[in-house]
């Protein structure tokens, strides 16, 4: 009887070892695979230059934290594999996270700290060579003094289109 129950555990040991260790196989694979090649290297040339940036609020939970409309512009240039976007006019710089580049679409995500406060915006953009448009999701949490946590969160979601102003693809024409 020990010795059957003995075969048994083996057995299920046996199976879970393999199973878990062909599961950590596949994983590890999968990770190999994705990263290699750079989201960066996959922009299309002409996602980098100068922009005329309109944007249109289309819903928020704080009216008094957020512009309705707005026009800016953006200068989006690329040093190795990172991105950067900054305004001319303003004088604002930061670097961008790249979250997905399709053949057209591209969302990228800034994320800076401010004071006792945390600004995240994720961009979505669907390019040609000439114009864009899409979307700017905005987080704005506070942090509270004492022990760091947020305790207030203001959002704001923006309708983006851009005509393009400057760069490789009005220069080069």
């Amino acid at each position: 009887m020990i010795n059957k129950i003995l075969k048994i555990l083996i057995s299920v040991m046996f199976v879970l070892f393999f199973s878990l260790n062909s599961f950590c196989a596949e994983s590890y694979n999968g990770s190999v695979l994705k990263s290699g090649i750079s989201l960066s290297e996959q922009l299309p040339s002409y996602f980098f230059g100068t922009w005329r940036v309109k944007s249109v609020l289309i819903e928020t939970n704080s009216p008094k934290n957020f512009k309705t409309k707005n026009t800016d512009v953006w200068n989006l240039s690329k040093s190795g594999d990172v991105i950067n976007l900054s305004n001319p006019f303003s004088g604002a710089s930061a670097s961008v996270t790249l979250d997905y580049v399709g053949k057209d679409a591209i969302r990228f995500t800034r994320k800076g700290n401010y004071d006792d406060k945390i600004l995240t915006d994720i961009v979505e953009l669907f390019l040609s060579e000439e114009s864009f448009y899409g979307s700017n999701k905005i987080i704005l949490e506070t942090l509270s003094n004492v022990d760091n946590k947020v305790i207030k969160t203001v959002t704001a979601s923006y309708k983006l289109t851009g005509e393009k102003i400057a760069g490789m693809s009005i220069l080069g024409k």
